[in-house]
């Protein structure tokens, strides 16, 4: 009510995290697992993007690559490049599932620097979804490679043998923590950047302050920028740490 009297008399009134709102593309019911909405729309937004990317735009398979072409075999090199130098040549046969993470994170962190677009990936929902893919498939890979030998991941041969059931409790507290902290720390960088820049759009309606809002926006646009790419590039790298963890418990 204290809001509404405020855009009543004329006072400057916004909501930062109100583009965060998930509604039904169709309606205004209920929203259920199976209903669309603007989350699963831009989600299948990033999908079409990636495969008009990568599987039309390379379709030709030139040896002279065009422009297209050329942005996909970057990319495709950079994230093998990234898999066998932290994860080492066992982890290569992974590749396709972390180049496909990566490729969803970086585009839908893009997308949602459109205006008027949903950033998906600003959304815990879909951040944990990703993060606890990586957790149970690292961890089933561990155990299915290594045996009950992938548990002397947690047990620091290296620390004196006092403190070595210490540390051991401190490795498998952080090793159920990671998902937490891996899903956290890419949606909470993307909300926030989002929010931000939602404030200082709403303070550009104030004629006086009007020209430090827009550039102050166009500042953390920039910045925004930056981090969506940096954000994709941490949340594949820490996949491919786990990844070599798993495959190599006791390195």
């Amino acid at each position: 009510m204290a809001a509404e009297d405020k855009a009543a008399e004329g006072g400057l009134v916004f909501h930062p995290l109100e583009q965060f709102k998930v509604h039904p593309l169709f309606g205004d019911g209920p929203i259920h697992w199976y209903t669309p909405t603007n989350v699963t729309l831009w989600m299948a937004v990033a999908v079409l993007v990636i495969v008009l990317l990568m599987v039309v735009g390379g379709r030709s398979r030139a040896i002279i690559p065009g422009r297209v072409q050329s942005v996909g075999e970057l990319i495709y090199g950079f994230i093998y490049k990234m898999v066998e130098d932290v994860a080492g040549h066992d982890g290569v046969k992974f590749f396709p599932y972390i180049m496909t993470l990566f490729m969803f994170i970086i585009t839908a962190n893009y997308l949602g620097l459109i205006p008027m677009a949903f950033a998906t990936t600003s959304h815990i929902a879909v951040t944990a979804v990703l993060a606890l893919a990586v957790f149970f498939t690292v961890t089933i890979v561990g155990f299915v490679k290594n045996g009950t030998d992938f548990l002397g991941l947690f047990w620091v041969t290296a620390a004196p043998l006092p403190l070595r059931p210490i540390l051991a409790v401190i490795e498998l507290i952080s090793y159920f923590v990671r998902p937490v902290s891996h899903s956290i720390r890419l949606g909470g960088n993307v909300m926030a950047g989002h929010a931000v820049i939602k404030v200082f759009a709403g303070f550009a309606a104030i004629a006086l302050i009007s020209p430090v809002s827009v550039a102050a926006i166009t500042a953390i646009y920039g910045l925004e920028l930056m981090v969506a790419g940096i954000q994709a590039y941490v949340f594949t790298i820490l996949t491919c740490v786990y990844l070599k963890d798993a495959l190599h418990p006791h390195h």
